[in-house]
């Protein structure tokens, strides 16, 4: 509540502001799907409208100012199975943010990169938390978010750092396509941006 006292209740300005640009974009040879938004959201599909827009070239994701509101944005195949993600996310408000892996019937493994009171990276299957790990990731900021799964084997990385390295014995998520996220969680509230997004195979 004393946060709420120390903005004097005006306007909420990091709603509407708009992140430095995000670094360079380079696609590389052979991978399974390359965006930087430049050609708006032609290889996605989110699962409920009016969340997800292009801003200057930039993903933005925009959730109402409520507890526990969420929404993923997918791409790619089903069929996928050993593969890296790559991408840059800045949050803006709130503290989650982050991606899932190998996502079949709307279930994959999650990956959640909380800001600001958390400043550490999970990683859970459903509900099951499967890793979690101190990483520092500020508002306004953008990170450098890594996942590869590469058979039972999931990594995570956060700014080229491996911060999770866990093998999930039954491999209950052997394939799947990609599902970028939006929380508002228990702070209730989310704008993030992503951008850069690049699906690799793995050997």
């Amino acid at each position: 509540g004393a946060l709420l006292l120390v903005s004097g209740g005006g306007p909420d300005m990091t709603r509407s502001a708009l992140p430095r640009p995000s670094p360079p974009f380079s696609r590389p040879p052979g991978a399974l799907l390359a965006d930087d938004f430049s050609d708006g959201l032609t290889q996605w599909e989110a699962d409920r409208d009016g969340v997800w827009t292009i801003r200057r070239g930039m993903l933005r994701a925009e959730l109402p100012d409520a507890e526990q509101e969420r929404s993923f944005l997918y791409a790619g195949s089903e069929e996928w199975v050993d593969y890296a993600v790559d991408l840059e996310v800045c949050g803006m408000r709130g503290v989650d943010k982050g991606l899932a892996v190998r996502v079949q019937n709307a279930s994959g493994l999650g990956v959640d990169l909380r800001g600001p009171g958390y400043q550490d990276v999970l990683l859970h299957r459903r509900e099951w938390p499967m890793g979690r790990a101190p990483a520092i990731n500020g508002n306004g900021v953008w990170h450098h978010l890594r996942v590869e799964a590469l058979g039972p084997r999931v990594r995570v990385f956060v700014n080229g750092e491996l911060k999770i390295d866990r093998v999930d014995s039954r491999n209950a998520r052997p394939r799947g396509r990609i599902a970028i996220a939006a929380y508002t969680g228990g702070v209730g509230e989310c704008t993030v941006y992503y951008d850069n997004v690049v699906v690799t195979p793995l050997p």
